[in-house]
This record gives structure tokens, sequence and C-alpha cells, in this order.
């Protein structure tokens, strides 16, 4: 046995079978829901993956997800594991040129996508001629030659050939700043840097087969709750915590606020993932008005990943729910995770992270460690990708070998102190040169939300005669709020953040464009603050 996700997953269903593992509440407060036990997921996934190889796909070749959450999502997953056929996301958002790329750039030959999308399917088929086996979930979509889900009928047993940890398991990123890369993981690597080694909070396992002995040895009564797309790696690696540790898995097919509470109740939610304040706010304003009264006090941990979760709406949330700890943990889909922020992390010290033994600050040129204090960027060794797929010139930027290890240089602009502790400054490719001096939108955005009347906030750059560049703050009040002046934020500003640093304009927006996920938009907020000056 190898450090292989499915032959591990396999592992923990011969040791808890009958064990609840997944919970999946498709239109949340209808009442409709699925109830697998780790046997009958284990089955459903053999089904899916004997009918792939008996489709015709191979060993190595690509299969698309192009889903909402779903039973079929994570039983898809482990299909393509189980028959070592490599797992790609696909961004649900994406229209038709967009997924013509990742079609392509992928070398999808296989995709299994929900009806609801069937009309940009179809659109983009014919500039994707691999692509040769489709499999639809739910509603009919007129794409030609598509299987329905329903109808997916290979055996229920295993029967497959030998797995490797080399087997490979694709995670394309949110292209935030440029098109998306797809991070090519052996699926030892990503389990020891992505799952915790088995153990996210302790020792990781030291053998395979440790993992389904701890998993017999324990108990049940844990229950994760991620809560943004599974489309996005962060999610479906939650996922994969949760079986690794042969607890149950609760999934909605959107983030609904009222009904995310609803379930934490109902399931008794112990750990829930989110993508920072986009998700905590609304979490928040529903237990203070139509679910004041939850019952939330079987969560023990609230997660976030790919976006933080601000000081004041830390506290917000601690007011409500007094007994879940809060963790704004840093990683990547190029570096799995790196450390959790301290709890004096906020706008006044800047977002400080205990980081594991695999990671440094270094200068981007030489890979040596920075002096304290310096800036330089995070990188991380070790457990790293193999690099980017179909993009030779991105992976020789951003993997290197140092001493004998692999390391992967991450966009991330920080310093470390003499403890150790890491300030991440923001993403060098969003930094805002302001008059020869450098601003990152996040340490910005964090001093904004802390203002009484702003509910969400992005920060961008903007083509300024005197300046280069000046900061603009794109803003989303809170309902029924007052209009601040630009004056007002600035001075609210001041208090937290050194003069360039502060807003030179102010644009009030309806909402706040973001991923899915909660992920920050960049773009989109440099637009709108490029347009608001015309």
């Amino acid at each position: 046995m190898e450090y292989n996700l499915a032959d591990l997953f396999e592992s923990v269903v011969d040791v808890v079978p009958d064990r609840e593992a997944l919970v999946y509440l498709d239109h949340p407060g209808t009442g409709a829901e699925r109830r697998l036990t780790y046997a009958e997921l284990d089955a459903a996934a053999n089904r899916v993956a004997h009918h792939l190889i008996d489709s015709g796909i191979r060993p190595g070749e690509h299969l698309g997800l192009h889903l909402y959450n779903g039973v079929e999502y994570l039983q898809t997953v482990l299909a393509c594991l189980k028959a070592r056929i490599v797992p790609v996301n696909v961004n649900y958002r994406y229209v038709e040129d967009e997924l013509v790329y990742l079609y392509r750039d992928a070398d999808l030959v296989a995709l299994v996508f929900d009806g609801e999308f069937g009309d940009r399917v179809a659109a983009a088929l014919p500039r994707a001629p691999k692509l040769r086996h489709l499999v639809r979930v739910g509603a009919p979509a007129e794409v030609p030659g598509a299987v329905p889900f329903a109808e997916v009928s290979g055996s229920p047993g295993r029967g497959f050939p030998a797995r490797s940890g080399d087997d490979q398991f694709i995670i394309y990123t949110g292209g935030t700043t440029g098109m998306p890369k797809g991070v090519m993981w052996r699926q030892e690597d990503l389990f020891f840097a992505g799952l915790g080694g088995g153990a996210p909070t302790g020792e990781p396992v030291k053998s395979p087969e440790e993992l389904a002995e701890r998993v017999a040895a324990g108990g049940s009564g844990i229950t994760f709750f991620p809560t943004p797309p599974l489309m996005h790696g962060t999610s479906t690696l939650t996922a994969f915590i949760g079986f690794n540790f042969g607890q149950r898995v609760v999934l909605h097919r959107k983030f609904v606020p009222e009904e995310v509470l609803r379930t934490v109740e109902k399931e008794k939610v112990t750990s829930m993932s989110l993508v920072g304040d986009a998700m905590l706010r609304p979490l928040i304003d529903a237990l203070g008005g139509p679910m004041k009264g939850t019952d939330c006090s079987a969560l023990f941990s609230v997660s976030s990943s790919g976006a933080i979760m601000s000081e004041t709406v830390r506290r917000q949330f601690r007011e409500l729910v007094p007994n879940a700890l809060l963790l704004n943990n840093f990683g990547s889909s190029e570096s799995g995770f790196n450390g959790t922020a301290t709890e004096d992390s906020g706008p006044e010290r800047g977002f400080r992270i205990r980081v594991n033994s695999r990671t440094q600050v270094v200068d981007p040129a030489t890979h040596e460690p920075v002096a304290v204090g310096e800036i330089g960027r995070v990188a991380q060794c070790g457990h790293v990708p193999l690099g980017y797929y179909n993009d030779p010139r991105k992976t020789a930027e951003t993997f290197f070998e140092k001493d004998g290890r692999r390391w992967v240089l991450l966009g991330d602009m920080a310093t470390v102190d003499e403890e150790g502790v890491v300030t991440v400054l923001g993403r060098g490719s969003q930094c805002i040169n302001t008059g020869g001096e450098k601003v990152y939108p996040e340490e910005v955005e964090q001093a904004l939300k802390a203002h009484p009347d702003v509910y969400d906030a992005l920060v961008a750059g903007v083509p300024d005669a005197t300046w280069g560049n000046h900061v603009a703050a794109v803003v989303q009040l809170r309902e029924g709020a007052r209009r601040p002046s630009l004056t007002d934020i600035q001075d609210h500003c001041r208090t937290r953040l050194a003069g360039y640093k502060v807003p030179r304009q102010l644009v009030i927006t309806d909402s706040i464009q973001r991923s899915p996920s909660g992920k920050a938009d960049y773009r989109w907020a440099r637009e709108v603050a490029v347009a608001a000056e015309r």
C-alpha cells in the first residue's frame, strides 16, 4: 500500500464501513437529503470508476468536473482516483471561451457536468476535439452523446489495478492574475502538504497503513462542513481530511447563509470551512437577525483559506458564537497548508502567520532566506507540486531546487521576525506602487472593513499622473448605513495605516464582485475604479 488517496480511502472504508460518510442537502430547507455510509460511498465511486474504464478512459488521462457541490462531485473524484484517472476541477462560472481554454489546456478527454451548464458545454465542445466522453448530472441538456449520471452502471466492486503515490491530482487555480494554471500534484505530496498527512493538527502518519489503524482506534462524532464550492481545491481537500479521519462530511449545493446555520444546528457540525469575510459576514447577519438563537454549540472551529477573516468580523462572530475557534489558515494551490494566523493579526500588526517548518521567506532572486525585517517571497520545500501542467515557462519561474530539495516560490510578499513569525503583506502581483511606496490591498481592506458603515471592500491601484498609481477603495455599504464621504474614510484609515496607504479615491457600489468561493476579483475592482475616474 502506498500514499495513494484511493488506497487510503478504501483502507478507511474497510474499518468503518457502516459509519456515515457523506450527508448532502440538495435543496436546503426542503427536507431533501442523501446520506451515504462509507461502504455506500465506496460502492458508488466504484460504479463510476468501472464505467469510465469501460468507456475507454485510460490511467493518466484527464477528466474535468464541471459541477455544483453534490454527491456526484466527490463520487467522481474518488472514481478517478480509483481508476488512476486524473481529476481536474472546472470553474462553473466560466463561459464558452474560458471553458474552451481550460478543456484544451488541461487536455480533458472526459467531462462530468451539471445539466444546468449544458448550453455552455455544448458551445465549447466543437473547439475541444480531445473530449470524447461526457456524463451529465441532473436535468436534461442538449449535449450530444452525454450519458446521464443516473444511468452509469459499472460494477460496485473494486478489482482495480495497483495504484501509486505518484498518481496525479490536478488543481486549476482561480486565474486572478491571468488565465488559470493546472497545479500538478503527486498524490503522496498532496496527502502530506494539503491533507496534513492524515492529522492536520497532530503528528502525520508514519505509514499508509497507520491511517486506518488510527480510524479504527478512534470514534465518530466530528462533522466537517466545507461551505465553499468543491471546484475550489480547499473544499475538496477539506472533505478528504474528513474521510481520512473516518468522520462525516456535510455538503450543500450552494452557500445560503440561513440554510448553512440550520445545518450547523441540525447536523451538529463541529468544523466548518469558508472563505473570509465574504462568507462569514452573511452568517453574522443571519445569526443577528432571522436565525437568532440558532444552536451552534457543537461548532468547535471555523477556518478560512483563500481570504482573510478580518479582525472586526472575527470579533463580531465571537460575540455570537463564543465557543468556536476561528482559524485564518494560509496556503495555496501550489503549496497546500503553510500555517495559521496568530491571534494578534489585524490592521495594526498585519497578517501574522506561524508557519510550518517547511516554509521560509526568501529572496526571489537568490532563493536564500531574507534577514529579519526584509521583504521577500514565501516559499515552501519538501512535499510540493511537480509544476504547472502545459506551462514549462511558469513552472521554471515558480519551482526550483536548492540543497537537494524541491521548492515552490509563491507570489506572496512577506517579512519574518526574530521569532520566525511571518507577516504576509499580500500578493506581489496586486501590489500598488504609489509615489515609490508599495501598498498591499489586503492591509487596506482590513482597515476599511473596520469602518462601521462598510460591509465589504476591495482595493486596487488606478493610474495617476502624479503618483504613478493611487489607492482606490471600492466599497459596499451595510444595509441602511449612511453614505460616508472620502474624507470620512480617509480619517478612519489614518488611525490604522500610514498616510501613503490611505485611499485617495472612494467608489461605492451596490455589491462587491467575488468568485463563488469568496475570493477577491481585483480585475473587476480595478475596472470599476478606473471607470469612476473618467
